[in-house]
């Protein structure tokens, strides 16, 4: 599925429909813009990072939310970044929209929740994926230390003393979108060890 063409989004939503008869869970998520300075981005990647991370969330939640309001029921989830809390220094595309994207689930979470719908956000720290593998990578060139070297001191930082798992992260998703997170909408759930230090 390409997340910026709202046909492709409308292709995937039609298959699974065509598949299971119904969406009761619907994960929103996108591949994050380029690392960078602000000094580095022209419009013209601002404009692409603005259509990948805010408008492929609104064009997902667009296309679901006429099958979920026949249902009377479903659960949408966002995967955001930690940067809408602390902005990350080499992610200023990233910082900027994804921030969008936690407002729009803000919003829009009140009006879906007397449709029966339920909507929030899922925030990784350091998960052990390409992503962040690329991202200390881009660091650790911009420092001229080793990779490993790099790597170390960003354990370092997190309480737990690692890098989360795939699996770790994808269970904190399982639970929001499932029954047992029922009271739960509009809110921001972060699975980082413990790294984020803001209060709220």
């Amino acid at each position: 599925m390409d997340a910026i063409s709202p046909g492709s989004i409308g292709e995937w939503i039609d298959a699974t429909l065509g598949d299971f008869g119904r969406i009761d869970g619907f994960v929103v998520n996108a591949g994050g813009p380029p690392a960078g300075k602000f000094d580095s981005f022209s419009d013209a990647d601002w404009e692409s990072a603005f259509n990948l991370t805010l408008m492929s969330a609104v064009r997902m939640i667009r296309a679901v939310l006429p099958i979920m309001r026949r249902q009377g029921s479903g659960s949408i989830l966002t995967i955001t970044s930690s940067a809408i809390k602390e902005p990350i220094d080499i992610l200023l595309l990233s910082n900027v929209f994804r921030s969008g994207v936690v407002s729009l689930v803000k919003s829009l979470s009140a009006d879906l929740a007397k449709e029966g719908i339920r909507i929030n956000n899922l925030v990784p720290g350091q998960i052990d994926t390409d992503r962040v593998k690329s991202n200390d990578e881009f660091k650790s060139d911009q420092l001229g230390i080793p990779l490993k070297e790099w790597q170390k001191k960003r354990h370092a930082m997190i309480p737990m003393g690692r890098y989360g798992t795939i699996q770790e992260f994808g269970e904190a998703g399982a639970f929001l979108l499932s029954d047992a997170a029922r009271y739960i909408t509009g809110a921001t759930l972060f699975v980082d060890g413990g790294k984020s230090k803001t209060v709220w």
